[in-house]
């Protein structure tokens, strides 16, 4: 495989950050979601779940971006770095999908205090 066929060290570096950063703000949305739920606040809650959602498709595009070099043919050098930012957008996805849970039950548990209360 030839030198042009390869991303740079710089490149990867570079996507791993983006990935990482991308990954990182939409777990902390997720995060952020929960609490808004906690305190009642059921619809900003949902509206920030599809912030965090938005968000970490950007980190995903990244991802995308190295797949699609690698199926093009390009070399890929994996690094710990690189390893490191695939964690955080595989927890961020998790936490997301778990955040958008606890808020739906957040709901219910709201709901049943209002019907107990009449």
């Amino acid at each position: 495989m030839s030198e042009e066929n390869k991303l740079t060290k710089d490149q990867l570096v570079e996507i791993a950050f983006q990935i990482i950063a991308y990954s990182g703000d939409a777990r902390g949305i997720a995060t952020e979601a929960i609490e808004e739920a906690r305190e009642g606040h059921i619809e900003e809650a949902k509206k920030m779940i599809e912030e965090a959602r938005t968000t970490v498709n950007e980190s995903h595009n990244y991802q995308t971006e190295l797949l699609t070099s690698e199926a093009n043919g390009e070399q890929v050098d994996f690094s710990v770095l690189l390893i490191h930012s695939q964690d955080h957008l595989m927890t961020s996805m998790v936490v997301i999908d778990l955040a958008e849970q606890m808020i739906n039950m957040y709901e219910m548990i709201f709901k049943m205090k209002d019907e107990l209360s009449k």
